[in-house]
């Protein structure tokens, strides 16, 4: 209603304005078109297949006098606005069925002829077990949403023309876990519920409920109004309501796609009546990739920007950003129990200044003293010092269990407290066992958490790996203003594909691991603090010490 206000003010400004011009100013003259004939061709139709070659294709040609252009509704829950007046159109309700065609010839002046026509036609397209996983069956319903927890619940390639070496996947940009959900947008993308219901004719339907709000694409806003925001937004636009689900087989030959890893299902879904699955992007056609009892993967084509694919994942569980690990049996740990030095069954150290600071250009002389490493009332205490130690200006220490424990995949949490102090850079990490025979980075990194004093409240999580090390290394980061007041809780969980950061139970940072990558081989623990270096940056010359304590450490696989 609203929205017809709007149109109706426009209107009449628009006639405000046009009566102040020329006195002599005249409209054109209204006509409705005349003469309207409806023309149809079923693809393949013979005297063997009067109804067509089961493709369900129809050709329909629409003319008529003094027409600027034509609208056509196929009957089917579609329809579509084409100024030529022809268009190819496919049917896709399997087996024979009758459709009312309605064509509208558009004039002058509001001025319109309609005329109809009823077409037979055969599609023999069908993907019944794409129909039951997504509705669970006949006289069955079964409700999706946003995979909001994975990886790459929305992202955005390209298409073979401007991607033509990564065109069947999300090469532009994927999102984290629950990056487009939280109070920022107002859950309005991750709350949308779509539930598919297949009917005894095995019509597939789909039921949307958005709650009154639309995620917008940037680009596509105008259809509520436009935004100022100038990025994608949630806006006041309700949508929900019922779509036929029509199937077809997809356009896309998945037979050129160099990873055999990706393999699309090869069939597409039209939803009527202007539908679509979450994000706005003024599409309603999807390609299905994969389906399965509970997860279902798609991309649509941007209906404004047709050379990137939009891609969406969904699932059959409720969102939540409550982290679920795949590991709870407990295999390793320790406490930190006894006092005095740390136990020699779990850790040995490194000694020195390492190669160029352990090629990090660092300051400190790392040693095994109590004063730097001790164990008092059930925390682990490495202490960096300000003092001349064997030519350095700083002591410290750093521990870990090569060749007394490591481990493949699990979750690895340690419970720390972090020392201050521009140029601190405390690490709780860990590295591939095979360092001595391949040499680093070639055995891959895994930095669990990373701090330095010069940027006080940010955590890092970071993965170190051939191509992608030093500088160059990918992982994420987030805040914790309470790093060096409080305990927190500090965890990666590493799976056979994916390496998780987290923060508290929070996820922060995922990265997709693969059988190519290092992370697929038994790693070490370390612990240490370091002073300086390229990473710690410039020492606060007013340093004296500061400590880094570790409740606990412990490993589940």
């Amino acid at each position: 209603r609203k929205m017809k206000n709007v149109l109706k003010i426009l209107s009449l400004s628009f006639l405000a304005m046009f009566s102040c011009q020329e006195e002599d100013a005249e409209f054109g003259e209204v006509i409705a078109p005349s003469n309207v004939v409806v023309t149809t061709e079923v693809v393949g139709q013979d005297a063997n297949n009067p109804f067509g070659d089961g493709s369900g294709f129809v050709t329909i040609k629409a003319s008529a006098e003094n027409a600027s252009g034509f609208t056509f509704n196929f009957g089917d829950g579609t329809e579509g606005v084409f100024p030529s007046g022809e268009v190819t159109h496919r049917f896709t309700q399997v087996g024979v069925n009758t459709y009312t065609v309605v064509v509208n010839a558009l004039g002058t002046g509001g001025l319109s002829t309609t005329i109809s026509t009823e077409i037979e036609v055969f599609s023999s397209f069908d993907d019944l077990e794409a129909k039951e996983l997504l509705s669970g069956g006949i006289g069955n319903s079964k409700t999706w949403y946003l995979a909001a927890s994975e990886i790459g619940h929305l992202g955005v390639g390209g298409t073979i023309d401007i991607a033509p070496d990564a065109f069947w996947f999300p090469s532009f940009f994927a999102t984290q876990p629950f990056e487009k959900c939280g109070a920022e947008i107002s859950d309005c993308l991750c709350d949308d519920e779509f539930t598919f219901s297949m009917d005894e004719n095995e019509q597939l339907t789909m039921v949307l409920n958005n709650n009154g709000q639309t995620f917008f694409n940037v680009g596509h806003t105008d259809i509520a109004g436009g935004s100022d925001a100038g990025e994608d937004v949630c806006l006041d636009f309700d949508t929900s309501g019922t779509s036929i689900v029509s199937l077809s087989p997809t356009d896309f030959d998945w037979s050129i796609v160099p990873d055999p890893d990706f393999n699309g299902r090869g069939t597409t879904m039209t939803l009527s009546d202007g539908k679509f699955m979450g994000y706005y992007v003024s599409s309603s056609t999807y390609e299905i990739i994969s389906v399965t009892n509970s997860s279902l993967y798609v991309r649509t084509i941007d209906g404004n920007n047709p050379v990137l694919y939009w891609y969406h994942k969904f699932t059959t569980t409720q969102p939540s950003d409550d982290f679920i690990s795949n590991y709870d049996e407990l295999i390793w740990a320790d406490e930190f129990e006894t006092d005095g030095a740390p136990n020699p069954s779990n850790w040995t150290y490194d000694l020195g200044t390492g190669n160029n600071g352990w090629g990090n250009g660092e300051s400190q002389f790392y040693t095994d003293e109590a004063d730097n490493v001790i164990v008092e009332n059930g925390i682990l205490k490495i202490t960096a010092k300000a003092e001349s130690f064997s030519g350095s200006d700083y002591t410290s220490s750093r521990i870990k269990t090569q060749g007394l424990f490591d481990f493949t995949y699990g979750r690895i949490e340690f419970s720390a407290k972090l020392p201050t102090g521009g140029g601190t850079w405390p690490a709780l990490w860990m590295l591939g066992s095979n360092i001595t025979e391949v040499s680093w980075p070639e055995c891959g990194e895994i930095d669990v958490m990373e701090h330095i004093g010069n940027n006080q409240n940010q955590i890092y999580g970071t993965l170190h790996f051939p191509e992608n090390f030093g500088g160059n290394a990918i992982g994420g980061e987030t805040t914790n203003p309470t790093a060096s007041t409080d305990f927190h809780l500090y965890s990666v969980e590493w799976r056979p594909d994916q390496i998780i950061f987290l923060l508290d139970n929070e996820v922060y940072f995922t990265f997709n691991n693969d059988g190519s990558l290092p992370f697929n081989n038994d790693f070490f623990i370390i612990i240490n603090q370091a002073m300086g270096g390229n990473f710690g940056g410039d020492i606060d010359p007013n340093f004296t010490e500061s400590t880094l304590e570790v409740d606990y450490v412990r490993v589940y696989q």
